[in-house]
Parts: structure tokens; C-alpha cells; sequence
């Protein structure tokens, strides 16, 4: 009889455990939304030219440039089906380089599991946040998805959960994937009083997943016709201007952790651009929507001839303007309304933001009045307060060394500028949204529909031995990144490491890292001295400054013991 009890005891708790996973596997699924209409399945892609793709209404061309540029109309599953079959390719890139990346940050196979099925949960909820339009857009991209990544789940729920990935690479924010750089000048700030805006998005996932940057004008069948800058599967926007002259551009700010899914801060701003067409509208969408990150979002607008900020976290929202004819942003709250914030507060103290503003104030002030060229120039600039030498790649400087894009606008003029590669060192291709919503934009043939004679020129440093040494730099960097994780020692030490420092000497990095490899090997009073030198280096944030002072003391303990 125990052992009948026993046996029964263990056919309960199975019992119950086989229940509660299938009741948790049925809480995390997210089913696609109802499409009335489907005919946009049939849909089929074909070539009017080498570099030139069309399907239905929508076209996909490739820039000599680099950049994609994409034209889609229609209903938005309509729309997404479009996306889906003409940039299949580019969105199995992108999320192939999303998910190599996610696994060069967490290595382990368990600990993945564990964070696909923790954003699924946290996520179950996702859809009822998200607009019908946008789940069936996203839906319809969807279907050309690669059965590949169908272990992280079907692809529906990846490409939704995808559109939170800006939220949730910001929240955790010890991964340091994101610190952007935005600002607007009109007025006396500019040559000609015009609205100008300029924008840094350093998001960064990694090299591969920045290569394929799709310029997407979209008409939709309701709200405006707008462009945005973006990637294969992406239907959200982090930068973009509609037809009416209202730009978007999103900078992230300090968040706690949040408990639950709302809607991503990148479909907000797709909303706003779409059905927003000056200050109060867009601030009056934000108003209405529930996120569950903290998020500045700059908007421009032609009507109202400037920009303001609407400063938005989990709990509250606050339009911050000003009576000045510029307006500034980086990755902090700077209204009244979050002046006492204690998160705020502490990400003011903790990192690069503060640091970024003074020197974009500066940088505007040494500028202006501003024109387009001397937009990109403050948007290239790689130096820190005062010109000094900060280091290549420092955080603190407005050019990072890392943007995804960027983007000047000119709201009055319907006109945009956007990067190409590098970074933002490259040319700046011109765009005139008037001329491609209304004269060519159904064209089958490959038309150029950028605005030759407007671009701005190549970056100069692009072919300087600055440059030259900071690839090397970047190179050298994964090599002992590498050496120190795998605790092995570099090839040829002795000079490995001079030349390492040489390539990036007045960066911190370059000298904690070497710091860290010493240390690696016990060889304290290399790693001492080491350590030294990057604490007199610009340090970004006040953690990795903490980790420098304890690597001391450690070092200090160890040379002690000798």
C-alpha cells in the first residue's frame, strides 16, 4: 500500500506538471490576426532589371550606394505580403545577424532557452497592445520568414517580438546596445530660418545586421504616405518624415525592468508618423498609448516650424518644449515633470547622456546657423568637450563609431538625407518625398530617385591613417576580447599589445583591455599600470569607472603579496 501511495503521488505531480506546461504553452501563443482579404497571397516578384524588383504595387532597388530603397502601397496585409516576397532575402539576414549576435552575448545554450521562453511570456500579451493595421502588415511579412529560426518560434510571433527588441535592449541596459543623438535648429539657428533636424541611431547588434539598410517610402490606404529608415522585417520606426512635413526620431532613456509587454516604443512613433501631422496630434497619440520603456521622441514639424520632445515613460507623459530656436537630445528626461526622478537621476549621474548634450550644445553653438553640411559635420563629430581627444568609439562623443544610421531632415522642403556606409562617415544620399510620393513612385522602371547634386560628401577622415588605424583597432579589439574570455594568450604578446594601444591610444578601452589581459595572466604591475592609464582616460560610464578603481585595489593586494 505505501508504495501504491507513492506511485500515486508521483502520477499526480506529473499529472500536474504536464498541465501546467501545457497551460503555460498555451499562454505564451500568439496567433496571426484575421485577414478578410488574401489575394495578395498570389502575389508574385519579378525583375524589370538587374538591381530593380517589383511585386503588385510595391518595388525593392538596390542603391549603387549601398542602401535598399523600398516603395510600398496598399492595404497592409497587402503591404506586407509586398515586403515579405521582395526583401525575403535581406530579412533572413537580418535575422540571422539578430540571432548570431543574441548568441555572442549569452553563449550558453540553457541560458538562451531560458530568455526565449522569459520574452515569451513577458510577451503573451504583446498583440493586444499592437494595432490591427500593423499585426497585419507584420503578419504578412511574416509569411516569407526562414523556417530556420522556427526554434525561437513560428514566424508570426518572432516578427512581432521582434518589434520590441529596441525596448528590451534598452531596459537591460548593462548591454549597452543603444545611445542615440538627436537635435533641431530653426529659426536664427539656421542659415536660411528653415526647420533642420539631425540624428545619430546607435543601435548597435553588430556589423552584419547594420549592412542592409532599407529606405522605406510606405503609402498606406489610411493616415499619410511616409518614409522611414529601417530593415528586412522591421515595420516599426526609429527615424522617419511623413508627407506632411512631421518627423520622428527615438532616443532611449533610463528604464526599470519592466514586468509586462506594451506597445513598443518603435509602433508608437510608427503611429504617430503616419496619422500625426504637427506637434499637438503626435503628442496626443503618445498621450493615448501605453509603453512599457522609457523613450524621448523628437518631432519636428514643418506646420509648426520647430520641434519639441514628448518625454515618455510606463507612467506618464510629458511634452517638453522650448522658447529657444533649437532643441536637444540625447538619452535623458530634461523636463521639470522628471527633474526629481530617481531612475532619471541616477542615469544623469551613471552615464555618457549629460556629457553627449554639452557637447552637441557646444557643438551647435560653434555651428550655427546651421545648413545641412554643417549638420553632418556635428553628426560626424568624433571629438569630446572642447575637441579634446576622447578615443575613437568613446561613448561620449556624439560619432560613436557605431550608428546603424543617420539621418538629417529638412521638414520645410520635404527633403531627407541618409547615410550610407560607414557608419555616418559616408556620403549622405538626398531624398525628396513630394517628388517620390507623387511623380514616380509606381514607376516599374529603375528609376534614380535620389536628388543628384544635393548629396553631402564623403567624410575626409574616411581616408585618413585615423581611420585605417581604428579598423585595426576594431580587428584587434575581438582578437583580445577573444584571448581573455578563452583565458589564452595572444599571439606574438610582447607586441600585440603596444600595438593595440597604439591604434586607439586616447580611448579607455584600449588600455582597460589590455589592462584586463595582464591581469588575466597575473601579471599585476603591467595590469596596474594599465589600469592607471585608462582611469585617466575619458571613462563613459560610471560603472566601468568602479570596475577600473577595483581592478586597482586587486592589483594593489596582489603586488602586496609579492
Amino acid at each position: 500500500m505505501p508504495g501504491t501511495r507513492i506511485w500515486l503521488v508521483v502520477f499526480i505531480l506529473a499529472a500536474m506538471v504536464l498541465i501546467l506546461w501545457s497551460w503555460f504553452r498555451i499562454s505564451i501563443n500568439i496567433y496571426p490576426p484575421p485577414v478578410a482579404d488574401r489575394s495578395a497571397d498570389t502575389l508574385n516578384v519579378y525583375s524589370t532589371r538587374s538591381d530593380f524588383w517589383r511585386c503588385g504595387q510595391c518595388w525593392l532597388k538596390k542603391d549603387p550606394s549601398g542602401l535598399w530603397i523600398m516603395y510600398l502601397k496598399g492595404s497592409p496585409y497587402e503591404r506586407g505580403i509586398a515586403n515579405g516576397k521582395l526583401a525575403k532575402s535581406l530579412i533572413y539576414r537580418q535575422e540571422k545577424a539578430f540571432v548570431n549576435q543574441i548568441r555572442k552575448i549569452i553563449p550558453s545554450d540553457f541560458y538562451l532557452h531560458f530568455l526565449k521562453y522569459f520574452i515569451y511570456w513577458f510577451n503573451r500579451d504583446l498583440d493586444s497592445y499592437v494595432s490591427l493595421e500593423n499585426k497585419q502588415e507584420i503578419y504578412g511579412i511574416s509569411k516569407s520568414a526562414s523556417h530556420e529560426f522556427d526554434f525561437i518560434g513560428s514566424s508570426y510571433q518572432r516578427m512581432l517580438n521582434f518589434h520590441s527588441a529596441h525596448d528590451i535592449g534598452h531596459a537591460l541596459e548593462q548591454l549597452n546596445l543603444v545611445g542615440c543623438t538627436s537635435f533641431g535648429a530653426w529659426g536664427s539657428s539656421t542659415a536660411d530660418s528653415s526647420l533642420i533636424l539631425g540624428r545619430n541611431f546607435d543601435f548597435y547588434m553588430g556589423d552584419e545586421f547594420a549592412r542592409d539598410k532599407i529606405v522605406c517610402f510606405e503609402q498606406p490606404d489610411t493616415g499619410h504616405a511616409f518614409m522611414m529608415i529601417t530593415w528586412g522585417g522591421m515595420t516599426g520606426v526609429v527615424s522617419g518624415m511623413n508627407e506632411e512635413g512631421l518627423t520622428v526620431t527615438i532616443n532611449a532613456a533610463r528604464s526599470k525592468i519592466p514586468l509586462s509587454a506594451r506597445m513598443p516604443i518603435s509602433l508608437l512613433a510608427r503611429e504617430i508618423l503616419q496619422y500625426a501631422s504637427d506637434i499637438n496630434q503626435a503628442y496626443a497619440i503618445a498621450r493615448k498609448r501605453l509603453t512599457f520603456v522609457s523613450e524621448s521622441l523628437l518631432i519636428g514639424s514643418a506646420s509648426d516650424g520647430r520641434a519639441a520632445i514628448i518625454e515618455k515613460s510606463p507612467y506618464k507623459t510629458y511634452l517638453l518644449e522650448t522658447k529657444g530656436t533649437s532643441i536637444l537630445c540625447t538619452n535623458h528626461f530634461q523636463s521639470a515633470e522628471f527633474a526629481q526622478d530617481p531612475m532619471n537621476r541616477e542615469n544623469i549621474r551613471d552615464n555618457a547622456s549629460l556629457y553627449r548634450y554639452r557637447k552637441l550644445q557646444e557643438d551647435i553653438c560653434r555651428e550655427s546657423p546651421l545648413t545641412i553640411e554643417k549638420t553632418a559635420l556635428i553628426l560626424r563629430d568624433r571629438s569630446g568637450l572642447g575637441g579634446t581627444d576622447i578615443g575613437l568609439g568613446n561613448e561620449k562623443a556624439i560619432n560613436q563609431l557605431i550608428a546603424h544610421h543617420s539621418v538629417i531632415f529638412n521638414p520645410e522642403r520635404r527633403l531627407v538625407w541618409v547615410s550610407t556606409v560607414p557608419w555616418q562617415l559616408g556620403a549622405y544620399k538626398c531624398f525628396d518625398l513630394r517628388k517620390i510620393f507623387h511623380n514616380f513612385a509606381d514607376s516599374v522602371r529603375g528609376v534614380e530617385i535620389d536628388e543628384r547634386g544635393k548629396e553631402v560628401p564623403p567624410d575626409i577622415f574616411l581616408k585618413s591613417a585615423g581611420f585605417k588605424a581604428f579598423t585595426e583597432f576594431r580587428l584587434m579589439k575581438s582578437i583580445i576580447h577573444a584571448c581573455i574570455k578563452q583565458g589564452r594568450t595572444l599571439p606574438g604578446e610582447r607586441s600585440f599589445i603596444p600595438s593595440f594601444i597604439r591604434t586607439n591610444p586616447g580611448y579607455y578601452e584600449s588600455w582597460f583591455l589590455s589592462a584586463e589581459y595582464y591581469f588575466m595572466l597575473g601579471k599585476t604591475a603591467q595590469a596596474r599600470s594599465c589600469y592607471y592609464k585608462a582611469l585617466g582616460c575619458e571613462v563613459p560610464r560610471w560603472n566601468e569607472k568602479q570596475k577600473i578603481i577595483r581592478r586597482i585595489a586587486e592589483c594593489n593586494t596582489g603586488l602586496k603579496k609579492h
